[in-house]
């Protein structure tokens, strides 16, 4: 038996209204968690006006609605069949011949569009609100003086303090970043007062200096002057380097391909890009085994009655769903397994699962 084109609307707008509300709620909560965070973290430090804080809030707000997306589906979902079967209208359409399958199809249909919506469209809006929000974050809670960015014409590195800061160009980069090759200094006083500039074929990253070689020392109104080698004393360290690097929520989906190809190009380790990548991209399969999830749990524990229980299984559930996607992130990291599988190892597993327990219970 096919689904009506009025049943399927009338299921996918009632998927939406419960998924809706339970994102909204989501949403409240974890603007204010992370408000009640943001004053933590910067007690104690020179004053953040209040508005600051509330405008770093709210430019996290779509990244962490990105990440709340799944867990809304799943206890929407929940909520939302528990419902209709409590209002009878889940049995009185079994009772006409409409499977299980044709009555998760509408839900099912919103899921995958609602996931490649949030791939393809919100990801990159998210994306560029949560850079400045680390922009604003090193600037009042951090105070990070470096920043790291890498291009197809090479390294910029920038690190300074309130005296003054140098920028550093290379070509090639070896060692995570430790080893410059065609190096670049332009050395600045204050903001914007060029004092001079240091060509260079190598530079290594050594305990507060960089130690180069071959190096020529140029400046205004002044000849260039020759040194074999040459130590220039910095503030920056292996980690504060690792840590300026742009991170994953902050490069939008459709720019992640030419970053990796970039980042390792250039030297560096890119495997949490490519990681966050592949996750994007299992993210719509994601949506859709959080609705098989939920069909298993809810259909069966509406039978058998509890809304104690209900509730209960879908928060276990959704905390072991967390709990197994940072063992495989942590994993595909580390590099113990490959990074398309630990990226996609979440979707699959739920997808299965969610599966063979709902035929379980239809087909026997």
């Amino acid at each position: 038996m096919s689904l009506s084109w009025t049943l399927s609307r009338y299921l996918a707008l009632q998927f939406l209204t419960s998924v809706g509300l339970v994102f909204g709620l989501c949403v409240t909560l974890g603007f204010v968690i992370d408000i009640v965070e943001l004053l933590n973290r910067t007690a104690g430090k020179e004053a953040v006006p209040l508005a600051s804080i509330m405008g770093m809030a709210l430019l996290k707000l779509p990244n962490l609605t990105e990440k709340m997306m799944p867990f809304a589906i799943l206890f929407g979902a929940i909520w939302n069949f528990a419902r209709l079967t409590r209002s009878q209208e889940l049995v009185v359409a079994r009772a006409s011949g409409v499977s299980a399958w044709l009555f998760l199809a509408p839900a099912l249909v919103v899921s995958l569009f609602v996931g490649i919506f949030m791939t393809t469209v919100y990801n990159p809006f998210a994306a560029r609100l949560v850079s400045r929000y680390e922009e604003l974050e090193a600037r009042y809670i951090r105070g990070r003086s470096s920043l790291l960015a890498v291009s197809s014409n090479g390294l910029w590195l920038r690190q300074g303090d309130e005296k003054g800061q140098t920028v550093i160009h290379a070509l090639r980069v070896s060692d995570s970043g430790l080893r410059l090759q065609d190096v670049i200094m332009f050395i600045y006083e204050g903001k914007d007062l060029f004092r001079g500039r240091i060509d260079a074929r190598e530079a290594s990253l050594l305990k507060d200096k960089w130690h180069l070689e071959r190096a020529w020392v140029t400046g205004p109104d002044r000849p260039a002057v020759f040194y074999p080698t040459l130590d220039v004393k910095t503030s920056l360290t292996p980690d504060k380097i690792q840590e300026s690097f742009a991170t994953p929520d902050t490069i939008a989906f459709w720019d992640l391909p030419q970053f990796i190809s970039q980042a390792e190009a250039a030297g560096f380790s890119a495997t949490k890009h490519r990681l966050h990548y592949h996750a994007l991209l299992a993210g719509p399969a994601l949506l859709c085994a959080m609705i098989f999830v939920a069909a298993a749990f809810s259909l069966r524990l509406a039978r058998l009655g509890g809304a104690a229980r209900l509730i209960l299984s879908g928060v276990l559930t959704g905390f072991l769903l967390y709990f197994f996607t940072d063992v495989t992130h942590a994993l595909g990291i580390s590099g113990i397994v490959p990074v398309a599988l630990a990226a996609w190892a979440p979707a699959t597993t739920a997808l299965l699962l969610g599966m063979a327990s709902l035929f379980n219970q239809e087909d026997g």
